[in-house]
């Protein structure tokens, strides 16, 4: 794959991991009703993520409310939502920066070494923007499962289990990190330095002999 496809599909795979992980920071799933037991189901299942709390009827209803109040939300609730707010950042810069310095643009710098240099710093904002996401999501999957397994008063099947929105961000985490290091990866910036040291030297031999 050469360095202007391996770019391309670097710009392609974090810009998808970074539209997942919008997806997943907006998602109320990150956490879901538990239906393990010999309890039976109840008719309304609840999920709650970072920014609401849903119930949803078994008619097909769903009425969700905003968390009321930031400073009386756990600690870990809070800690996802500024990780996954940071990400979002990043990952958006992260976008314009790659944009600017990928080889199939004309925007920015023409030297391609520079231009090489400017794709590192939106690979290297992609993977720091995907270790963000990981971190949010993995955290929140600890509490979860810590939540279900300690010795509790609480039937099993009322406790909580993985929302599809965890499995979203944790795919969204593997894309940015692959992109971000394709496009770490895609400059060849000695080689080139070498090509140009190399190359100045000869008009000059030739102008000596005429």
């Amino acid at each position: 794959m050469g360095g202007g496809a391996r770019e391309l599909a670097g710009y392609l795979a974090a810009l998808a991991g970074w539209v997942a992980a919008l997806a997943a920071a907006v998602l109320p799933q990150w956490r879901q009703s538990s239906y393990a037991g010999d309890a039976i189901i109840t008719a309304v299942g609840l999920h709650e993520g970072l920014w609401m709390s849903c119930a949803a009827q078994s008619t097909g209803q769903v009425q969700c409310r905003l968390h009321d109040s930031l400073l009386s939300l756990e600690v870990h609730i809070q800690t996802c939502r500024a990780l996954m707010v940071i990400s979002l950042l990043l990952g958006f810069f992260g976008i314009i920066v790659s944009v600017v310095g990928m080889k199939c643009t004309k925007v920015g710098e023409e030297d391609p070494v520079t231009k090489g240099r400017i794709a590192v710093a939106g690979g290297v904002l992609f993977i720091l923007s995907g270790l963000c996401t990981l971190a949010a999501v993995s955290l929140y999957a600890t509490q979860v499962t810590y939540e279900f397994f300690r010795e509790s008063t609480i039937p099993i099947n009322a406790r909580y289990e993985f929302g599809s929105a965890l499995f979203v961000g944790w795919g969204a985490a593997s894309l940015s990190l692959l992109g971000g290091s394709l496009l770490c990866c895609s400059c060849p910036a000695k080689e080139r330095r070498g090509q140009q040291y190399h190359r100045q030297p000869q008009p000059s031999t030739a102008r000596e002999y005429v």
